[in-house]
Order: C-alpha cells, then structure tokens, then sequence
C-alpha cells in the first residue's frame, strides 16, 4: 500500500513566503482577527493551525467580531442545524462589511468542501471574500494573499480529492491544560448517513515520528491532557508502508516522559477489538476512557447504516474491555430516527443502552445529508414518533446516569484541574482520567496540575469535590 500524499518541503516553505507577504501588507496597521469554529473536534484543531498561520502574519487574535479586520468561520457538514448556524452566523455579517468593505471574511471547512454550499455563497452571500475546503487548508497563506493583492473573491475547494498531509505548519493553542493532537485524517467507512468521507477524503495517516514529536513539543508546552484524532483511529497506519497500527501508537506515545494522560476519539467498533484494549489497560498515561460510537441497537438498523457490526458484536467488544479496564468510562453515539427504524428497532437500542449503562451518551435525532445513501431511504416514522423515542432515550439515559453519578459520592480520585468554574463555592473544573466533569474546591489549586480530591456531592451532569 502506497504512502498517503505528503504536501512536500518546498510547498510549506513557499506558504511562509506567502505568510512573509500578508506580514508586509499589514506591517504597522494592528489588525485583529477572530475565528469561531462549528463542529468536531478536529475542526477546532484545524482552527488552531489557521490561527497559528495568522499570529504568524502579525494579526492580534480578538473575541469579538466587531472588532475585527479578518473573520472566519470554520464550518460543520455533519448535520444540518450546524449548517444552519453557519449559513446565520455569516448572514449577520453582513452590515458589517457594507460599514467596513476591507473587512475579509473568510469561509472553510466541511460545508466549504460541498459544491451545492459554494454555490450557494457566491449567490447569495457576497459579504464572504474568501472560501476554502479541508483539503486546501494548507494553501491558506497563498490565498488570503491573493484576496488582499488582487481584490477579489478567492473560492478554492481544490487539492487532492483524496486528501493530503502538510507538516510543519504554525499552530496556535489556548492556554490550559488540554490540547488536540491529529494523527489521521480522512474516512474510509461511508457509513450510508455521513457526509465526512465526501469532504474530508480517505484516511491518511501521519508519520509516528511526527506524532511523538508533536507530542512531546506538547508536553514541554506544559499540557496535560491530549487528545488523539481521527475519524476513525483504529485505522491508524493501514495506509502506511510500516508494520505499525493504533495499539503500537498508543504503547509508543506512552513511552514518552512527563506526567500527562492521553485520550483518542474517535473508534469504530467494526475496527476496535482486543489489541486495543490490551494497551490501554497497559499504558499507565492512556486514559482508561473509551468513546465508541454503536448509533444503534438494532441489526437491520445497523446494516442499513453499513456499520458493519452487530450488536452482539458490540456487547462482546465492552465485555472484553470491561474485563480488562474494571473502571472504564464509557460512552456513545446514538442516532434516533434513522429511516426504516421501527418502534421494535428502537426498543432494541433502548435495550442495550440499559444492559451496557453508558456513563455518558450523546444522541442526535437523524438528519438528512444530501448525497449521502441514506438521504434517498424511505422513511416511516413521523417527526412525533421520533422525537417521543428520543425523549424517553434521553429519560433512561439520565436514570442510568444519576446511578453511576451517585456511586462516586465520598471516593477519592486524581483530578486534572482544567478550568475556572462559574459557581463560587467550587471554583474550579476538573477532570477524572475517565473525562467526567469536577468542580472542586480548596486551598492551593492551579490549572494544569494533578490533585488528589474528595468527591462530596453528585448530580447529573457533573460531579462536585474538595481537594484533600
């Protein structure tokens, strides 16, 4: 198997040229820019490479778009209401640019990436001067260079339509305690309802050296809790010529020294299995946390998503890694709705929800993407029936919920404190190396260290502790 398409050197070098040029074209002007980014996680971590590249150019990063000289928003496809959030969000800029007309604003991301969007902007959003697609994210550079010297709309959604890797890019990262690390990008599995794969291309992994090299440039940065991306980790290293996969990355990144803990999302359970949970259970720095999405209890449901697992499968998988991790937190994606999914279907996801008790799950009401299989499914529920399966998914959840919650009451856990809390009784959040939420008090607390701490109180969405 070939290596995936590597953006070369000399290409990088030139997109610093290309950065030198914006540097000379604002030298002196003190402009500001803001980004706000839609979606998953990896979009933010995109993000932080664009604002890496602006901070690079001499922009002063602002909170407020008011403020600003250039704005971008980083967009979501996955479904609709973050398009709509979007396609709002840039509507609403649009007095801005009539009472400053050198303000830029700048579109990329997944909804960039889709033809029927770009159309879209062009006609009836004439306020966005610049538009680029995940794969020529890179290129960002050159082409915020073009719209600033040729006064013009840039639209690009170019590049290899499969994808590429570019190394050595600027990065930006907020200040704390936790970071993003992405160490593939890309979809193989076009599962019939996600649009990713059409816009984010096939999976391509990066180099492990790379990876252990950003890492430790991390850890020297002083973070603490970094999160591995991809679509689908599991498939890390299929695509590279070297006898390497994700359990072998995550062993290799363990080595590293420091006292942080490593986290990864997302998995698939058709590619999980037990090699992976054998080296999470061995690595003391991977969080024993584990999001592995099962979007449906039922068989028919599942073959209609092409998830290419059972359920049974999936209850063998949590068995497995249960049996190896007896604390292990756990949670999920479900998608309520699915066309063609039954009353008799849903019980069946309402069942398993109940045997495996999730500590956390997120669940989404289906939504339509167009281009995808599932967008031509028939389906024979109506919105009532749909949004009653979800309402009492989301009531059995919380029970279960409120159960596990209460079983931390008076425990002892290592807390990664992470944030100022809005309560002043407990002025801090935190983290268990599972991911559920703390607020602490006590004497001596500083973000981005380790703390011993009491848990005192519980409640659904968060649990509340003194440090000891």
């Amino acid at each position: 198997m070939s290596l995936p398409n590597i953006v070369s050197k000399e290409q990088i070098q030139n997109q610093y040229t290309y950065i030198d040029g914006v540097a000379e074209l604002i030298r002196g002007k003190q402009l500001r820019a803001y980004t706000h980014t839609f979606g998953c996680q990896q979009n933010e971590a995109d993000t932080e490479r664009i604002r890496g590249m602006l901070h690079e150019m001499g922009y002063e990063m602002t909170d407020s778009a008011e403020d600003a000289d250039f704005i971008l928003f980083n967009t979501c496809a996955v479904r609709e209401h973050a398009e709509e959030r979007a396609f709002g969000n840039i509507g609403a800029l649009s007095h801005l640019k009539k009472r400053r007309p050198d303000l830029i604003i700048a579109l990329c991301g997944c909804m960039a990436q889709q033809d029927k969007n770009v159309q879209k902007i062009k006609k009836s959003y004439p306020q966005v001067t610049l538009l680029f697609g995940t794969h020529a994210l890179w290129r960002f550079p050159s082409l915020l260079y073009r719209t600033m010297t040729e006064k013009k709309r840039i639209f690009d959604i170019g590049g290899d339509e499969n994808g590429e890797i570019a190394e050595g890019l600027p990065v930006m990262r907020e200040n704390g305690a936790k970071a993003w690390l992405s160490i593939m990008y890309g979809c193989n599995n076009f599962c019939t309802y996600c649009i990713v794969p059409y816009v984010r291309g096939r999976e391509r992994s990066r180099r492990p050296e790379e990876i252990e090299s950003e890492l430790r440039d991390l850890i020297s940065a002083g973070y603490k809790d970094i999160t591995l991306l991809g679509q689908n980790v599991n498939s890390y290293g299929k695509d590279l010529e070297l006898d390497i996969d994700f359990a072998d990355l995550l062993r290799r990144l363990n080595a590293v020294e420091g006292d942080f803990l490593i986290r990864f999302m997302t998995s698939h359970p058709k590619d999980a299995g037990p090699r992976l949970f054998d080296a999470m259970a061995d690595c003391s720095k991977v969080a024993k946390q584990l999001h592995l999405p099962f979007q449906s209890g039922s068989d028919e449901i599942l073959e209609r998503m092409n998830r290419r697992y059972t359920a049974a499968d999936y209850r063998k998988l949590i068995t497995y890694a249960r049996g190896k991790m007896p604390n292990l937190t756990l949670s999920s994606d479900i998608i309520v709705g699915f066309p063609g999914e039954t009353e008799a279907d849903f019980q069946q996801t309402l069942a398993l929800v109940q045997e495996i008790q999730f500590d956390l799950l997120f669940t989404f009401l289906y939504s339509k993407r167009s281009g995808t299989p599932a967008a031509e499914y028939e389906d024979n529920a109506t919105p009532a029936e749909k949004q009653n399966r979800f309402e009492r998914l989301l009531r059995a959840q919380d029970e279960i919920v409120a159960k596990r919650q209460d079983a931390y009451q008076g425990k002892c856990m290592r807390l990664l404190v992470d944030g100022g809390a809005r309560g002043t009784e407990y002025p801090y959040t935190a983290r268990t190396e599972g991911n559920l939420l703390v607020c602490v008090r006590g004497d001596d607390i500083r973000i981005g260290t380790f703390i011993e701490a009491e848990i005192e109180k519980t409640s659904l969405r968060c649990l509340f502790a003194r440090k000891r």
